[in-house]
């Protein structure tokens, strides 16, 4: 297993499997989530071993992006957390990126190695 673990959460698959096929093509390990519950789990068991988050504003579920981010920023405050969305930036927490859709792949990447 890589040393760069990131867990990516989007409810749209199409756009899970495009942002996982991205990191992956850079040689990291991906864990895809569809929802932001699934990934509040993920992260409460593998957490430490998480490097970077991707997470869309906008998740199916209860648990919005901003939220999953706040928590792991909370749990996790060294984690990298990026977060996107194809409407204008919220209230992000503290020392997470945004990204608004379209970005280009290289800007994702760059984000997430930061």
């Amino acid at each position: 297993m890589s040393n760069f673990v990131a867990l990516i959460v989007e409810d749209d698959p199409f756009q899970r499997e495009r942002l996982a096929d991205l990191l992956k093509s850079e040689g990291l390990e991906v864990v895809e989530c569809a929802n932001g519950e699934v990934a509040e789990l993920v992260l409460a068991t593998t957490g430490t071993e998480l490097r970077a988050l991707v997470t869309d504003i906008q998740l199916g579920g209860r648990m919005s992006g901003v939220e999953l981010a706040r928590y792991a920023k909370r749990k996790f405050p060294d984690l990298n957390v990026v977060m996107v969305s194809g409407h204008s930036a919220p209230s992000v927490p503290h020392d997470t990126n945004f990204l608004m859709k379209p970005y280009e792949p290289r800007q994702l990447l760059d984000a997430v190695l930061r």
